[in-house]
C-alpha cells in the first residue's frame, strides 16, 4: 500500500540537515514495510538488520561504536557493500540493542555521509527511559495507522483522493460523490487504518475477518504490556487501556480517574498513561482554558481526554458489531459519538503532526478541538451525524472572535457566515 510517509522519508533523504533517522510508531502500523519499500525504491542498495530476529547482531556493537568499523563489519555480515549516499542502512527493532541506539550519535558526528534509519516496536518507550539516547543527534518521524485519504488510495480510489486534495472552494461536493465518500468513511470507522486490517478488507471485504485481525492486534499489545512494561505498572497500564473506550462513551469525554475506582488519583496512573502514550497506543488531548499561542503553554496537565491510536481498534475494543456498518448512519453516533471524535483526533494528529487540544468554559460550553494555524486558533466542534447545533462554537466566538467557526459532521461542505461545515471525510484538508 502506498503510504504518505514515503514522501516524508524522501524529504529526509534530500535534507541538508539530515541526521540518522528514528522512525516512531505503534506496533504493526507498517514501519518495517515502509522502510523496506523506501530502501528498494530510493536507493541503489539496502542493508536491513533486525535486532530481534538476529540476536548475534548485538555482539558487533559490544566490540565498538566506531561507525567506520561498524560499516565494515555490517557489510561483511549482510554481504552488501554499505556505501555513503547510495545505501540505506536500516536498524529494525533497535530497542533490543541499546548500544546500537547509542551508535546513532557517532554516525551523526563522524559518518553522516551514511544514511541510517532506526525503527522498532515500543521504541518511544525505550527512548523515554534510555539514558544514553543520542539527543540532538537524530531526526525524528512518526508513523500512524492509515489516514482516511490513505484508505482511499488502498481502495483504488486515487482519483477521488486527488479530487479532494485539489478542492479549494466551499461549494458543496457533488451529492453522489458526497454520499459515496460518506459510505466509505462509514467503512473506515469499522476497518480503521491498521495495515493488516485494511489489506484484508481490500482483498475479501469480510468484516468478520477484519475484526479477528483487530482483536489479534489488541492481544499482541496486551502481551507487550506484560513483556516490556515496568512490573509495578503493568496492572495500571491494563486498567487505563481497558478504560479508554468506556470513558469516551461518556457525554463528557474527559478522562476521570474516579471512574476507575473512587479512590483513584491522577498521579497514581501518570506513569501508566505516559507508557501507553510513548508506545504510540494512545493520544492525549489536553484542556486549554485560554486559547493563546502556543497552545502547549496554556494546557492543563491534569485535565485531558484519551483517544486510541486507531478508530478500528476502538470499535474492536468496544465489541462493536459489523452490523452497525450495514445499518447505516448509526455508526457515527455509537457511544455518544466516541468513534467520530476519535477519528477526528486520529486524522488531525496524523496529518498535522501536532498534539490536539480542547477548550471548555466553566461547564457552559465545550469545543472538541482547537486548530492552531500560523496566525490564528480556530475552534472545531465535532458532531456525530448531521447535527447543526453550534452553541459551544457561539460561546467561544463571543469570547475570542475567531474569523472561522468550524464544524465536522456528515453533512456536505457548507459556508454560512463565519461557520464552516466540513464533511468528516475532508477535515484533514482544513483550511481549504
Amino acid at each position: 500500500m502506498k503510504r504518505d510517509i514515503y514522501q516524508l522519508l524522501q524529504e529526509w533523504k534530500e535534507s541538508e540537515r539530515r541526521k540518522p533517522l528514528v522512525l516512531n510508531g505503534a506496533r504493526q502500523v507498517g514501519k518495517t514495510y515502509a522502510l523496506k519499500h523506501f530502501g528498494k525504491t530510493s536507493y541503489e542498495k539496502m542493508a536491513y538488520l533486525n535486532f530481534e530476529k538476529d540476536e548475534k547482531l548485538k555482539q558487533y556493537f559490544d566490540g565498538t561504536l566506531d561507525p567506520k568499523q561498524l560499516i565494515k563489519i555490517l557489510s561483511i555480515h549482510t554481504e552488501i557493500e554499505i556505501e555513503p549516499h547510495n545505501t540505506l542502512l536500516v536498524f529494525d527493532e533497535i530497542q533490543e540493542c541499546p548500544k546500537a541506539l547509542n551508535s546513532l550519535k557517532y554516525f551523526c558526528e563522524e559518518a553522516n555521509e551514511y544514511h541510517v534509519v532506526a525503527a522498532g516496536s515500543l521504541l518511544g518507550v525505550k527512548m523515554a527511559r534510555e539514558k544514553g539516547f543520542p539527543v540532538g543527534k537524530v531526526n525524528f518521524l512518526s508513523m500512524y495507522p492509515l489516514t482516511f485519504f490513505e484508505f482511499l488510495s488502498a481502495l483504488g480510489q486515487g482519483q477521488t483522493r486527488q479530487y479532494l486534495e485539489e478542492y479549494k472552494t466551499y461549494d458543496p461536493i457533488p451529492n453522489p460523490l458526497h454520499e459515496k465518500l460518506t459510505q466509505i468513511l462509514r467503512m473506515y470507522f469499522f476497518v480503521g487504518g491498521m495495515p493488516e486490517a485494511v489489506a484484508e478488507y481490500v482483498k475479501s471485504e469480510k468484516l468478520n475477518v477484519v475484526r479477528e485481525i483487530q482483536l489479534e492486534i489488541l492481544t499482541a499489545y496486551e502481551k507487550d504490556f506484560a513483556k516490556h512494561a515496568p512490573p509495578d505498572e503493568i496492572m495500571k497500564i491494563i486498567t487505563v487501556w481497558n478504560q479508554v473506550h468506556r470513558q469516551l462513551a461518556k457525554e463528557n469525554k474527559k478522562f476521570i480517574f474516579a471512574a476507575i475506582r473512587k479512590s483513584a488519583r491522577g498521579r497514581d496512573y501518570e506513569e501508566a498513561i505516559q507508557w501507553l502514550s510513548d508506545a504510540g497506543l494512545i493520544h492525549k488531548s489536553h484542556l486549554v482554558e485560554s486559547p493563546k499561542f502556543p497552545l502547549s503553554a496554556y494546557a492543563d496537565s491534569d485535565a485531558f481526554k484519551i483517544f486510541l491510536s486507531d478508530v478500528g481498534l476502538l470499535g474492536a475494543q468496544s465489541n462493536l458489531s459489523p452490523q452497525v456498518v450495514i445499518d447505516g448512519d448509526s455508526l457515527f453516533t455509537e457511544f455518544k459519538g466516541a468513534l467520530t471524535e476519535n477519528y477526528v483526533a486520529q486524522e488531525l494528529i496524523a496529518t498535522r503532526r501536532k498534539p490536539p487540544y480542547y477548550w471548555t468554559s466553566g461547564g457552559l460550553a465545550e469545543v472538541d478541538f482547537l486548530l492552531e494555524e500560523e496566525h490564528e486558533i480556530y475552534p472545531l466542534e465535532v458532531k456525530a451525524g448531521s447535527s447543526q447545533k453550534k452553541k459551544s462554537l457561539l460561546v467561544y466566538s463571543e469570547k475570542y472572535s475567531p474569523s472561522k467557526l468550524v464544524r465536522a459532521t456528515t453533512m456536505n461542505l457548507k459556508h454560512d457566515g463565519d461557520v464552516y461545515n466540513y464533511p468528516l471525510y475532508l477535515i484533514s484538508q482544513f483550511p481549504l
